[in-house]
């Protein structure tokens, strides 16, 4: 790679040039082709910088307004969308999914409620019915799948990440009190009036801004991965089962082989397929790590951020096979994957290495986005940045 390849731009406070010196390292060692970096304190930008290229050819450089698929960093946005309902006395989360959507009592889900789908404790990571190529297009083929889904354990009884179900779980409430989807719903609500450049579903006047994704790097944890799935799925008690279509039923709903289509683009698979920028990221943490408020907008009120980011579950997830911490939607800090030095850091990551988090007591929204990273998930180059950050402060 040439040098002229890592050029970092954007805005830097001088106290945080040490960040922008390790993103071109970040940029210049091929750990990531393009990327970009926003950190915010008290809603002032400290850090926004963007480098490398939008595709694997590098022909098309990243601008300050590219945007790119952050995989799961939508179900923390989904969870903001659903608290806005809760703050409006519409949803009550100790209430049964059914009160608001009847056809989920099928199976014996009369009594689920909906704090299951946020803490992933629903037992519905997974539908075990096939579904045909292109089925996570659909809305209603997805969400009557899953009303009609038997738990996988009991609910309650356990977590397991709920890798593509929750967005469209968490969604059919939306749905089904506001008559919007969820992507229509975020950017009525909060991304349009606030200028939060994040997308569910949005149509082709956007792709000209759109970075593709490019296949991860391998890691360790990436390929054991990859060898569980390929796991004869009629095994080992129907576990394997589970794992493999929670990742590949329908066979694209974790994007593969579709995430850089139109079709992609156009549909609102929540959980997956959110598309925003590390400053769309970091605006709204900074938000939440504040008084709620982003340019004039309400997002959330701090008590319902509290509320949200009470530990709900952490252990051994049944899903992941390895431990997670998780509130009401959002991935909280824990010793085995920090946020930085402060133990109520909260947020969400992304596949390969995307994230957004808030720091309530260091007042700080962080985002960061990129196209191609790398399998696993503790992300090191991503935790230097956040590390450099907080020396910086």
């Amino acid at each position: 790679m040439d040098d002229r390849d890592a050029i970092v731009y954007g805005h830097c406070e001088p106290a945080f040039e040490r960040v922008r010196d390790s993103l071109a390292e970040i940029l210049a060692s091929g750990s990531e082709v393009g990327a970009a970096l926003a950190v915010y304190i008290d809603r002032h930008a400290v850090v926004d910088l963007w480098a490398g290229h939008t595709d694997a050819a590098r022909t098309r450089p990243w601008e300050r307004d590219t945007i790119v698929n952050l995989y799961s960093i939508g179900k923390a946005v989904t969870a903001v969308c659903a608290f806005r309902l809760v703050e409006a006395g519409l949803l009550d989360l100790d209430a049964p999914v059914a009160r608001y959507w009847p056809e989920f009592a099928q199976a014996g889900k009369a009594r689920v409620p909906v704090r299951y789908l946020l803490t992933h404790q629903a037992a519905l990571p997974a539908i075990a019915r096939a579904l045909p190529s292109g089925a996570w297009s659909s809305w209603d083929i997805m969400t009557e799948a899953l009303a009609a889904q038997a738990p996988w354990w009991e609910p309650g009884a356990g977590h397991g990440y709920h890798v593509n179900s929750q967005g469209f779980l968490i969604g059919e409430i939306v749905r089904r009190i506001t008559g919007k989807t969820l992507g229509t719903y975020l950017h009525e609500s909060i991304a349009g009036p606030a200028g939060v450049d994040f997308f569910i579903g949005f149509g082709p006047e956007l792709d000209g801004r759109c970075a593709d994704l490019l296949p991860q790097q391998a890691s360790p944890e990436s390929e054991e991965l990859r060898r569980q799935l390929s796991v004869n799925p009629e095994g080992l008690d129907g576990l394997p089962l589970m794992r493999v279509n929670a990742y590949r039923n329908p066979p694209e709903v974790s994007g593969t082989g579709v995430v850089n289509t139109r079709q992609w683009r156009a549909a609102e698979v929540p959980s997956t397929n959110g598309h925003g920028n590390a400053r769309a990221v970091a605006r709204l943490y900074s938000a939440l790590a504040g008084d709620g408020e982003l340019d004039g907008v309400h997002v959330l009120a701090p008590e319902t951020v509290a509320r949200a980011t009470e530990q709900q579950v952490y252990g051994d997830d049944i899903v992941l096979q390895r431990p997670t911490r998780f509130g009401l939607g959002f991935q909280l800090a824990m010793t085995e994957r920090p946020l930085g030095p402060n133990p109520r850091a909260f947020g969400h990551f992304g596949a390969g290495g995307s994230l957004g988090f808030a720091d309530p007591d260091a007042r700080v929204g962080f985002g960061y986005a990129m196209n191609q990273g790398r399998g696993g998930w503790q992300h090191k180059h991503v935790r230097h940045l956040i590390d450099l950050v907080y020396a910086a402060l």
